[in-house]
């Protein structure tokens, strides 16, 4: 059965902006993107435009969008010559002269022999013939047909590369045609003339031109402002069709020109109308050229129009460079875009526009007090969730156990409740998932009744189910040590020493929300950052690993929290080569001396006084290293990990989990 369509509405498809219907906008993978710049590096701005640069999976950025441009472009020059009015005349004239000998040939009488002599008489260039034969008397009805219709090629040429839709226009041209083609140019000058001169009645004089000679321009300009845009942009593309033509080209053009329509007064005013046109809008390109190297000839008003599409496609270009101050994506000129690339391209575009607003309105990006832009908190618990997603996942492909989502398997509730995954064996939160199921199905129809009636039954889905999440109690101290020396840049480990951080982080704050957690850095000296600090850090080329200064800091953090587990954590690449001096400075020394390996040691020393538990994460094979790091941990009754850089948010996490479990 079809339902009735009701009295008055219709349906169709959608033409007015974005579909109503399309998904909205999915900034998972963008913010992946643009985080993973970010921690590599780059400010929040140059991550940001080198995301809409490159693109997204499913979304082409702008640099495929101006590679398709210039494609376009090199398509245009390379397919079309401008010679096609040339050729088009040439044909004609040898049509007409071969038809008028045709028809003198049988004729034996002297003034058919006086006619052929005129017609071998007549220059070897174009348009110098075509300007000899204009008193000819022809004698053959079809030679006179071909010569009128080089003067109205012409006529139409002229006037289609420099008024819209002109040539279609003018298709049965009747001297009456031409004549009303006069007039309404001599009105055009005078209303520009007037324009110029800044005279009061214009916009009485501009009403009364479009009043008169509307039909001649279907672009339906709203001011004189408008109407002269439009003119300047077609006319500007005609003179540069000029320019790219070659010298020999141009001469001959000009000359046939005054044979449009037999009429010398229609070259006239179409001169006078580029004059004007070039005073009033001289920001116009009225003076470069393009080379036009194909086979394919052009008439003029294509050729106008090739110029035309290739200053839009100049114009395009610029816009997605968006290398001027203050762009913006909607400066994109999407109909301009639309006519060159098609509509994939303007959906394209689109998509970057409304990533990068979605990006701000939804709060990922953020305006810094120093104007500048960064990630905002949302963005990085965003970061942090997939962050440490990607670090569970790669513990358990190595352990080959299920990842441990919950915040404890046993103790006791933590207030907070997550949907159920699969392998879970927590105790559901039955008020909720009831509440989820009750919600789910509030607004679908009833379909099981019991004698007419709704059984009151509450059927529940797997997708209701919610179980409540537990916690340990016990508080932990973690103070997590992250070399910034430049070696960790140099050796791609910048990026992975951040995604740890990020990932402790995350699991810190959402799931061990009691245990403190500090963020040290150590080069040349070390300091206390915070989360959004240090995912911006930009690795600097500075000497020195002063792990000394690290561990004072984390002794610091661990004697503030007397009542916590102290845990340490240290990820490092290199053997300390600097150490802090009793008045604050720090004294590098490469191999270290052996003040900074002992005032190292006594530091680890008083660590494992407070009970501190150390574990070392050694990156790279450096048997210094190796042989130093091994020493650290005997002292402090820690231990020494060496996971590769793509395993170590994996190894980190894994034994903060293992601590927290003996806890």
């Amino acid at each position: 059965m079809t339902a009735a369509i009701p009295e008055g509405w219709s349906y169709g498809p959608w033409h007015e902006g974005p579909d109503p219907l399309a998904p909205p906008v999915d900034l998972r993978d963008a913010l992946d993107e643009l985080g993973r710049d970010v921690m590599a590096g780059s400010s929040p701005r140059s991550a940001l435009e080198e995301l809409l640069r490159r693109g997204t999976r499913n979304t082409q950025g702008l640099d495929d969008l101006t590679r398709r441009l210039w494609e376009r472009r090199r398509e245009i020059q390379s397919r079309h010559n401008l010679e096609g009015t040339l050729r088009d005349v040439q044909r004609l004239l040898d049509e007409a002269l071969e038809a008028e000998r045709h028809d003198l040939f049988p004729n034996p009488s002297d003034d058919a022999r006086f006619r052929e002599a005129q017609l071998d008489a007549l220059p070897s260039g174009t348009a110098a013939a075509v300007r000899e034969l204009a008193e000819y008397d022809w004698q053959s009805p079809q030679a006179r047909q071909k010569y009128e219709q080089i003067r109205e090629l012409l006529g139409k040429e002229l006037l289609g590369s420099r008024f819209e839709g002109m040539k279609e226009a003018l298709q049965n041209t009747t001297p009456e045609d031409v004549a009303r083609v006069n007039e309404m140019l001599a009105d055009l000058n005078a209303l520009l003339a007037a324009h110029a001169q800044g005279r009061p009645d214009v916009d009485q004089l501009f009403e009364q031109f479009m009043a008169d000679h509307g039909d001649f321009f279907p672009e339906n300009p709203r001011t004189v402002d408008e109407l002269i845009d439009a003119l300047a942009r077609r006319a500007a593309a005609a003179q540069r069709m000029m320019n790219s033509m070659t010298p020999e080209q141009r001469a001959e053009l000009a000359q046939l020109s005054q044979q449009a329509f037999g009429s010398p007064e229609l070259s006239q005013q179409l001169s006078q109308l580029d004059a004007q046109l070039q005073a009033l809008r001289p920001g116009e390109d009225w003076y470069s050229g393009e080379r036009m190297s194909g086979d394919d000839p052009l008439g003029l008003v294509e050729g106008a129009q090739a110029m035309n599409d290739l200053a839009e496609l100049d114009a395009l270009a610029e816009q997605l460079s968006q290398s001027y101050p203050g762009a913006r994506l909607e400066d994109i000129d999407l109909d301009a875009l639309t006519r060159q690339l098609g509509d994939e391209a303007t959906v394209d575009a689109r998509r970057l526009s409304e990533l990068e607003r979605e990006l701000r309105n939804q709060g990922l990006l953020e305006r810094a007090p120093d104007g500048s832009l960064r990630l905002s908190p949302k963005a990085l618990r965003q970061l942090g969730q997939t962050a440490l997603s990607d670090v569970l996942r790669t513990a358990r492909g190595q352990s080959g156990e299920r990842e441990s989502a919950s915040a404890g398997a046993a103790g006791e509730l933590s207030g907070s409740t997550r949907p159920w995954q699969f392998g879970d064996t927590q105790s559901w939160d039955v008020p909720r998932t009831i509440r989820n199921a009750v919600l789910r199905t509030a607004g679908e129809p009833i379909a099981a009744k019991v004698g007419g009636r709704a059984d009151g039954r509450v059927r529940l889905d797997v997708a209701d189910v919610e179980i409540a999440e537990t916690e340990h109690r016990a508080r932990a101290a973690v103070a997590l040590l992250v070399d910034t020396s430049w070696s960790m840049v140099q050796e791609n480990r910048w990026l992975p020493m951040k995604r740890t951080a990020l990932a402790l982080h995350q699991l810190i704050s959402t799931r061990y929300r009691n245990d403190a957690l500090q963020l040290i850095t150590f080069g040349r000296y070390a300091g206390v950052v915070e989360l959004p600090q240090l995912i911006g850090l930009e690795g600097t080329w500075e000497q020195g690993t002063n792990a000394h200064h690290a561990l004072l800091l984390a002794g610091r953090h661990l004697r503030r929290h007397p009542d916590a587990q102290p845990v340490v954590l240290m990820v490092t690449d290199g053997e300390p080569t600097a150490h802090l001096e009793p008045d604050g400075t720090a004294e590098f020394s490469y191999p270290p001396e052996p003040a900074t390996l002992r005032k190292t040691i006594f530091e680890v020393d008083r660590l494992a006084k407070l009970g501190a538990s150390l574990t070392v994460f050694r990156l790279g094979d450096d048997p210094r290293l190796e042989a130093f790091v091994d020493l650290l941990a005997r002292r402090s009754g820690g231990r020494v990990l060496a996971p590769d850089a793509d395993g170590l948010g994996a190894a980190v996490v894994g034994d903060y989990l293992r601590t927290r479990r003996k806890l």
